[in-house]
């Protein structure tokens, strides 16, 4: 039989309710319900004057930010075009079917005007509603950096000696010579200054970020975050990032977990100072080469405190030999004359001067933060923690965009990390709530079933399980 539509003319008429079209279960009925962003008008209070234009509620601005990263949407203006056609977004905007959607220009006037602060309080909002529903421990923390691919393409990389000479209008052609030092500091990319030349992988140098991230042990919550250029190491961001994450959760840190690349003696002493087991992989393993296969270990050789000394394998001393202040440790070394004929110089050094031993102020505290890196636990630690970070960068990675920058400049960037990991930890509390629901209706989904074995045909021992578990 051939249909023929009709008019469906209950859509114009009033009363109208288009809530009940977004599910119960949606994701921004239960991002509304998790997080109340009212909060939001106090903080922005002090960069609106009291005359002029009334502006777009700032609720609305910053919901229409979560939601450009929440589904991805690729850029403003197509946000902008696509909230009309889609009911739960005019739902969660407060917008009715004939209102006008802003400019998105809105979006861009207000993160200048508004600045980093007001999004990193957002994320630490959501830090606190996450202890509160029980998602935080503190004690244990996981860290880590990711790279993130600036707006800049590797066509705007130029030498730096080129872009002053372009900017003063030079016509002088340019010296045809190799940059010595650092890419960054010779290149700089002309399309987004801030960013700062990374290889990736085995590709090109390519302009980029890094985000640093600490995630707590618990649920994954992420406790502190930073974003810095690509260049920066980011073993030099850990102890920065510990107290921020001991700072949002009220909480001090007792374990900290984190790669090789974290593992310097700076990390490593810095943090056993301050009471902090340290499980992080060592970087002297990444270093080890031929030139230290088959030699004695620095564990081999015994320090006497009094005589300020070491006692090699051999039974030789070694003593104080001068300090290096920049790196900050005691040199220790033997006479040249006595390692040139000791019988053991093949398994000890392979230098023409003899084995030299660097020790630390807190030399103590660095071999028991190195003894708890090669622990079992650490070890046990690295590996959950390569599961914990690699799921949360990869969890930003593919629903949120993370991996490349909608905006240019490193404040930018920083705010586009604020909205990543705030969006990211209120997945956790709603996916939480729901875990709870789920917890509290098992007990009446087990009496259903009982009841149900009970009433179906069943051998008795059928009927005994089901009463009895």
């Amino acid at each position: 039989m051939m249909g023929v539509n009709e008019k469906q003319t209950e859509l114009w008429v009033e009363p109208v309710n288009l809530a009940r079209r977004v599910p119960e279960d949606h994701i921004l009925r239960k991002l509304n319900q998790t997080l109340d962003l009212s909060f939001m008008r106090h903080e922005v209070a002090p960069f609106y004057g009291k005359k002029g234009n009334v502006s777009v509620d700032p609720v609305i601005i910053i919901k229409m930010m979560l939601l450009l990263f929440l589904d991805n949407v690729k850029s403003e203006r197509e946000l902008m075009r696509i909230i009309p056609l889609r009911i739960d977004y005019l739902w969660y905007l407060g917008y009715g079917l004939e209102d006008e959607i802003p400019n998105h220009s809105v979006l861009s006037k207000a993160r200048k005007r508004w600045g980093i602060e007001v999004f990193e309080k957002l994320f630490k909002q959501t830090i606190t509603q996450c202890l509160k529903a029980g998602l935080i421990d503190g004690s244990k923390l996981h860290v880590d950096a990711s790279l993130v691919r600036a707006d800049a393409s590797k066509n705007s990389v130029i030498e730096i000696a080129a872009q002053e000479t372009l900017a003063k209008l030079d016509e002088e052609p340019l010296p045809k010579r190799r940059p010595s030092g650092s890419i960054n500091q010779s290149r700089r990319s002309t399309t987004d200054p801030d960013s700062t030349l990374v290889r990736h992988g085995a590709g090109k140098s390519e302009p980029s970020y890094k985000n640093h991230r600490v995630v707590d042990d618990k649920s994954g919550v992420i406790t502190a975050m930073k974003t810095t250029t690509g260049a920066v190491n980011e073993a030099h961001e850990l102890v920065n990032l510990t107290e921020e994450h001991e700072k949002n959760t009220g909480t001090e840190a007792k374990v900290v977990v984190a790669d090789s690349l974290y593992g310097t003696t700076e990390n490593f002493t810095m943090l056993g100072d301050m009471g902090i087991v340290t499980h992080m992989g060592d970087l002297r393993s990444r270093q080890r080469n031929h030139h230290t296969e088959g030699i004695f270990p620095q564990s081999a050789f015994k320090y006497d405190r009094k005589r300020d000394c070491y006692t090699c394998p051999a039974g030789q001393t070694l003593v104080y030999n001068g300090s290096d202040y920049v790196r900050g440790y005691n040199e220790y070394a033997a006479r040249k004359e006595v390692c040139a004929e000791c019988h053991l110089r093949s398994q000890c050094t392979r230098s023409k001067e003899g084995r030299t031993i660097n020790r630390y102020p807190l030399q103590s505290v660095l071999d028991r933060a190195r003894r708890q890196s090669a622990s079992k636990r650490g070890v046990e630690d690295r590996k959950r923690r390569q599961h914990f970070q690699e799921r949360n960068f990869a969890d930003a990675a593919n629903h949120h965009g993370f991996k490349r920058s909608r905006w240019r400049g490193l404040w930018r960037q920083t705010l586009q990390d604020y909205l990543i990991a705030a969006l990211q930890n209120l997945r956790l509390l709603i996916r939480a709530g729901l875990g709870d629901i789920f917890r509290r209706l098992a007990p009446l989904y087990a009496a259903l079933i009982a009841g149900w074995l009970l009433m179906t045909p069943r051998t008795s021992e059928d009927r005994y399980l089901a009463l009895n578990g």
